[in-house]
Order: C-alpha cells, then structure tokens, then sequence
C-alpha cells in the first residue's frame, strides 16, 4: 500500500462531523490507516483530529491491537461484492458487537447525535466499530447500495466511500489514484500492441483521500 496520506479537515459547522457521510468516510480512512503495518497512534490521532475528535483523546498504545481488530472486521464490509453481502456483514455486526440504539450530546458537549455502544466513555474500538455500522448501515439504506468500495487503481487496495455528493458510484479511492490510471492508460495506448507501457505506478499529484473520482 502506498503510505497513508492525511485526510482533509472537516469543515464547519460541528454537526457535520456527525452526519452519515462524514462518519462513514471516517471509517474508511481509519481502516485505510490501521491495515498498515506502520500504523502508529500517532497516525491514528491525526484521522481521530481531523474528523473533529476533541482533546485529550486518550489513546494509548493498548488501544492499537483492539482497533486494528475493529478494522479487520469492518474492512469485510468495504469489500462487499454487492449490496446483499454488505448487509449480512453489516447485520452480522451490529448483532454481535453493538447495543441498543440511543441519544447523546456527551453532557452537552457536542448535538445529539446516535450512538450504539454501551455509553459515552466506551474504549475506542468498541467506538469505532460501532459508530462505523451505524454510518455504513444507514449509507446502504439511503442510497440502495452497498456503501463501501476497494479503489480500482492496481497500484493501491485502500477502502473508500463510493459517493459523492449525488448517487454516482466512483471506482477510485483519490484524484491521486484516478490520474494515475489515466496516464497509464494514455501510455499503454500510445505503446500499441505489445509495446512495453510504463509502469502503471508511477506516482502523479496526490489529494485527500475518500475524493473518489
């Protein structure tokens, strides 16, 4: 996998960091981030701050193992073949490891908003895996498709949101991404038949992740 890049700042106001869309773009940055086997805390801070999470975070290096576990299992849902298999994933999810539906605003610190862990101070995996299937499962009920994708460059396998702010399904996980394939194309073209094109990894201008084009 290429290195993970930052993810973009969400912009104001607050509540935007709890909408669907934002969440489920947390997800799958979060996933990106901790399937890499140079994932520090300090990387996963960064995607915790930049998704709006308010100081101290209180993460700790006993955190890692259980997020990257919450990530394993919620990468399952990202690479659903299809809309049915996203939601037994989901379902299977949701029955073994979240509970009941509930209100928060964490004593007024931020707006109500759902949450379906056990309460307000619950470790961060169970947070993590939690929060992320309501967002993903709510995703694939608003849009009638399953709400995750694998970016189709063949030189990256990160997860992504396919959606933009419509209901075009995109193939790829960044600009990045989606320009590198272009120019490999353009080159396999140029080469002919049995040409020798270049290598469709070369590296090209980069942008945030989850911009699918």
């Amino acid at each position: 996998m290429p290195p993970y890049p930052a993810p973009t700042p969400l912009p104001a106001p607050d509540t935007a960091r709890h909408s669907v869309l934002a969440n489920s773009r947390r997800a799958a940055d979060l996933v990106n981030a901790l399937s890499r086997e140079s994932c520090t805390l300090d990387t996963v801070a960064g995607v915790l701050r930049a998704y709006g999470e308010s100081e101290p975070l209180g993460l700790t290096e006993a955190d890692l193992p259980e997020l990257r576990e919450a990530a394993a299992r919620l990468h399952t849902v990202f690479t659903a073949d299809g809309i049915d298999t996203a939601a037994g994933r989901l379902n299977t999810l949701l029955a073994e490891r979240t509970g009941p539906l509930r209100l928060t605003s964490h004593g007024g610190a931020s707006p109500w908003h759902p949450h379906v862990d056990t309460d307000d101070d619950a470790p961060w995996a169970r947070w993590f895996l939690t929060s992320s299937c309501l967002a993903l499962a709510v995703l694939l009920w608003e849009r009638g498709h399953a709400p995750g994708g694998v970016c189709a460059s063949t030189a990256c396998q990160d997860v992504f949101v396919p959606l933009g702010s419509g209901r075009e399904r995109r193939r790829y996980c960044s600009r990045r991404c989606a320009t590198r394939e272009r120019v490999a194309a353009h080159r396999r073209a140029k080469a002919g038949p049995g040409g020798d094109a270049a290598d469709s990894s070369a590296g090209s201008p980069g942008s945030a992740p989850n911009d699918p084009r």
